[in-house]
């Protein structure tokens, strides 16, 4: 991999950790409803804007053949996307943000082990392994901290 990818690579990745602080930092100022996911369907109202917004700066491709390209992988995404907003309110809301660390390692292991690695046959190598193994130990001693500090 060129170091000019990897740095693009770590732009995007900041920019989605970024979002990613910004949702939990709402979620968290949020004034707590009897309807647990009235948040996250306001949130998604304008995340839907801002992407309609942002839409009419791309290309147009022809919706019609791309709906029934893809329709499957965008039924299985928003499945992803619903799991993923379900876990992050009952997460957030009930442990708080600093418990973001479980779901942001055990992600790194679904994505890529189980996605990238299995599924996609995507590159492994050592560097990877300790990776995945350090990840592992970072779940291991929040949850040992979390025991003590209880």
């Amino acid at each position: 991999m060129e170091k000019g990818t990897i740095y693009s690579a770590l732009l995007f990745a900041a920019i989605a950790a970024t979002g990613n602080a910004l949702f939990a930092f709402g979620q968290k100022k949020s004034v707590v409803t009897d309807h647990p996911f009235i948040f996250i369907i306001s949130s998604m109202i304008v995340c839907l804007a801002l992407f309609a917004v942002t839409s009419f700066f791309l290309p147009k491709p022809e919706i019609a053949i791309f709906l029934k390209q893809n329709y499957p992988w965008f039924l299985v995404s928003g499945l992803g996307f619903w799991l993923t907003f379900i876990g992050f309110y009952f997460l957030y809301s009930r442990y708080g943000a600093s418990h973001y660390v479980i779901y942001a390692v055990l992600s790194i292991l679904a994505t890529s082990i189980i996605v990238g690695i299995v599924v996609f046959k995507e590159l492994f190598n050592r560097y990877h392994f300790f990776a995945v193994i350090a990840a592992i130990a970072t779940v291991v001693l929040f949850t040992v901290g979390q025991l003590k500090a209880g």
